[in-house]
Parts: structure tokens; sequence; C-alpha cells
């Protein structure tokens, strides 16, 4: 009788841990989908901005359609990419692209700024420099986003992949989640200063 009740009380011990475990996992996922979409808030006003500073840098910049065209086109597929990597936060293959197109797009934002800066009227213009302000401003966000969605990611990997909670994350399907990373190596080097 007292052998009985050992053996129940130790199933009924390893469903709670089992539960535990697996409820934690949970709350770590949706975690990071939350700090996803923290991201996903900020890079969509990020290419909300876009097409309103193209309209603006339009008149000034009439011959230098190519790079008007060529931002118009990374907006579009960073937008892309960002609704695809909403749908499963994390997912590698979704995650790989969103960084690549983001990426692109910062280049040819880069490109389109500092064609800007060879143009004193278009320099001068009032929405124009609101428009970058606010693309700046919204830039920053991202930036604090991106790293509270690593950070959360890391917790959840982290939680994912140690014992015991690896055989329930393996029991029960939970996959590991990838890092939104910075693929521009311009935005990685640290700026060069000089004195002379």
């Amino acid at each position: 009788m007292t052998g009985g009740l050992v053996v129940l009380a130790l199933v009924v011990i390893a469903i709670f841990i089992v539960a535990g475990l697996y409820n934690k996992l949970v709350t770590l996922r949706n975690r990071f989908k939350n700090a996803f979409a923290q991201i996903d808030v900020q890079l969509k006003r990020r290419h909300d901005l876009i097409p309103n500073l193209v309209e603006t840098a339009k008149g000034y910049l009439s011959h230098e359609r190519g790079t008007l065209e060529a931002v118009i086109a990374a907006r579009n597929r960073a937008v892309s990419a960002r609704e695809q990597a909403a749908g499963d936060p994390g997912e590698p293959g979704a995650m790989k692209e969103l960084r690549r197109a983001e990426g692109e797009l910062s280049g040819t934002l880069g490109r389109l700024f500092a064609l800007s800066e060879s143009y004193p009227d278009l320099k001068a213009n009032q929405t124009m420099s609101q428009l970058m302000e606010e693309l700046t401003s919204t830039e920053n966000r991202i930036a604090f986003s991106r790293q509270a969605f690593n950070d959360a990611v890391t917790l959840y990997n982290t939680a994912r992949e140690t014992f015991p909670s690896v055989i329930i994350a393996n029991m029960f399907g939970f996959q590991g989640a990838e890092l939104f990373e910075i693929d521009v190596p311009a935005e990685r080097e640290a700026p060069k200063v000089s004195f002379s």
C-alpha cells in the first residue's frame, strides 16, 4: 500500500515538474513574440516614413531616379520580410530574410542621405529635415526593441536547451528562435575619429 502511494506521489510530482517546465517555455516564447511585436511596430513606422521621404526628395533629385527607385524597392522587400517574420517571430528563415532586407534598406537609405547632402535646397527643406529626424528617432527605437527581442530570445533558447527543459521542449516541439542581428557591416564598425 505505501509502495503504491510513493509511486503515485512520484507520478504527481513528475506531472507538476513537466507542467511547470512546459508553462515556463510557453511564457518565454510568448515574451519573445511580444518583443518582436514591438520591433514590428517600429519597422512599420520606418517603412511608412520612407515613401514621404522619397516623395519630398523627388522634386530635388529628379535626375537621381535610380537611387529613389532603389529605396522604394528595398522598402517593399523589407515590408514583405517584416510581414513574413511577424507571422512566426524567431523562425530562422524569416529572421534571416528580415535581416537581409532591412540591411539592404539601410544601405539604400544611407545612399539617399549621402546624396541629399549634395543638394543644399533639399538639405534645407523643412519637410525633409523633419522626416529625417523622425526616421533617426525611429531607428533608435528599433535598436532598443531589437535589444529587448534578442534578450527575450536568448532567455527562451537558454531555457529550451538546458536540462531538463530540453526534454520537454523536444517532446512538445519547441523550436529554437533566431536573434535579430545587424547585417549591415557599416553599422557594426566603430566610427573613426581623427583630430588631425
